[in-house]
């Protein structure tokens, strides 16, 4: 097989963990090409967000021979790192390597100019903060990676390990892939998108009018409650019940009881054995056929495999 040279770029301030993912995928293996080169800014060493220092084996100029770099998640992912090394990921862009990014490893790649025009991923949490740094780029909230032909970025930590597996079946097949999963005891593929981990709260509300009506259909979402009951319940005209519902949650009664909804069958898929079926009656979601679309539009994932991720959880 020919060489396959995998720079991964330490950056000041990288995350560990994000670090141990591409290291453990493209070491060094009977049946694999890739040669492993851990570079930075200098080539003494690089400081961690642990604390403790790293010792590289590169300088920048190492990108330049890359046939793929992966970019860790580092802390202070909102100061770009140093102009070298934004300078020094321009370069191998412009030049078409493969580069891809692990968690906050986004932030280094954006700052290079190389994620302008395009849809990315990051970790949901700091989705926000990578769209007000680089307005030219869209974030994808729901997926575990996007590859963006020679670009490509990743959510969290396992979605790090998700993307590089992804690259092993790109570059070897699925056999190859699978077998690294193994060794590292990881799933070759995952079901859903990282909008499954997103705790989704219901709205903060701004006023307290109708507050006691929130609460009591809480506790009746196995009703089949409209927004005629509601505003009886309220004491208001439908009309009004639903422009104050809306100023007070900023959004209207029905996706208030459908967030709600969901959020109920997450928490009964996560601590109960109940069929979907029985879940989507207790949650006011009718049948299992309308919670499995519904729950997909919102989750991005089947009941049956958000379970499956998160029931062992609550144990």
């Amino acid at each position: 097989m020919n060489k396959h040279r995998v720079m991964v770029l330490a950056v000041d301030g990288v995350l560990p963990m994000d670090l141990g993912i591409p290291t453990q995928i493209f070491n060094a293996r009977p049946n694999t090409p890739y040669e492993l080169t851990v570079c930075g800014d200098t080539e003494a060493a690089v400081t961690t967000s642990a604390g403790f220092t790293l010792g590289l084996t590169a300088g920048l100029e190492a990108l330049a021979e890359a046939d793929t770099i992966i970019v860790p998640g580092f802390e202070d992912f909102r100061r770009p790192p140093h102009p070298r090394v934004r300078a020094a990921l321009k370069l191998a862009g412009r030049a078409g390597i493969r580069i891809a990014s692990i968690c906050t490893g986004a932030f280094a790649v954006a700052s290079a100019g190389l994620l302008d025009g395009r849809t990315v991923t990051t970790h949901w949490a700091k989705a926000d903060d990578l769209e007000e740094l680089y307005p030219r780029l869209r974030v994808d909230r729901n997926v575990l990676y996007i590859d963006n032909d020679s670009i490509l970025t990743s959510a969290g930590f396992t979605a790090g390990i998700d993307l590089c597996l992804y690259l092993v079946r790109k570059d070897l097949g699925a056999a190859v892939a699978n077998d690294i999963a193994r060794d590292i005891v990881a799933a070759p593929h995952r079901d859903g998108g990282q909008a499954q981990y997103i705790n989704r709260s219901l709205p903060t509300p701004q006023a307290t009018t109708l507050a006691d009506t929130r609460e009591w259909a809480l506790l009746h979402l196995e009703e089949g409650l409209t927004i005629p009951h509601l505003a009886d319940h309220a004491g208001v005209s439908p009309r009004t019940l639903t422009r104050l519902w809306r100023q007070e949650t900023g959004v209207s009664p029905h996706q208030w009881l459908l967030t709600a909804r969901i959020n109920r069958a997450r928490e009964l898929l996560e601590t109960t054995d109940l069929q979907v079926e029985q879940i989507a009656m207790r949650c006011g979601l009718g049948s299992g056929a309308n919670m499995r679309a519904r729950f997909r539009d919102t989750v991005g994932n089947t009941p049956t495999a958000y379970r499956r991720t998160f029931q062992h959880q609550a144990a």
